[in-house]
């Protein structure tokens, strides 16, 4: 992987996330893909079970605006920054994805570091 292929990866990701159809969203991972919605949280394991935890958070299409960059390749492993914006209820988003690719280039294992941008941290 390089840099054009994980932009290009990503550039798919908007788009399965722009109209929620599974087959978009199944081109994007690797049948026993795992995605971790959190870095603690249970992954969603294959493909199904992406698409149906995908499509149950349900972002609607034109509600969100994404822009990223991509951090670090090394080999298999990528680290995107990304930036969401949601229009109803506002909220903005920074995001950090951490994608492990198979040698097919679809994604492996993805998990996502999220916060809400400008919150005040709790620990002071």
């Amino acid at each position: 992987m390089d840099g054009s292929d994980v932009r290009a990866w990503v550039q798919g990701y908007v788009t399965a996330w722009a109209t929620n159809e599974p087959n978009d969203i199944r081109a994007l991972f690797a049948p026993d893909a795992r995605y971790f919605t959190a870095p603690d949280r249970d992954p969603w394991v294959g493909q199904d079970a992406i698409v149906e935890g995908w499509r149950a958070i349900g972002d609607r299409p034109g509600d969100w605006v994404f822009g990223f960059d991509v951090l670090a390749v090394s080999g298999s492993l990528t680290f995107v920054r990304g930036h969401t914006t949601y229009r109803d209820p506002p909220a903005v988003y920074s995001n950090l994805w951490v994608i492990r690719f198979g040698a097919d280039g679809r994604c492996v294992e993805f998990t996502e570091w999220w916060m809400e941008a400008g919150r005040d941290d709790p620990a002071g």
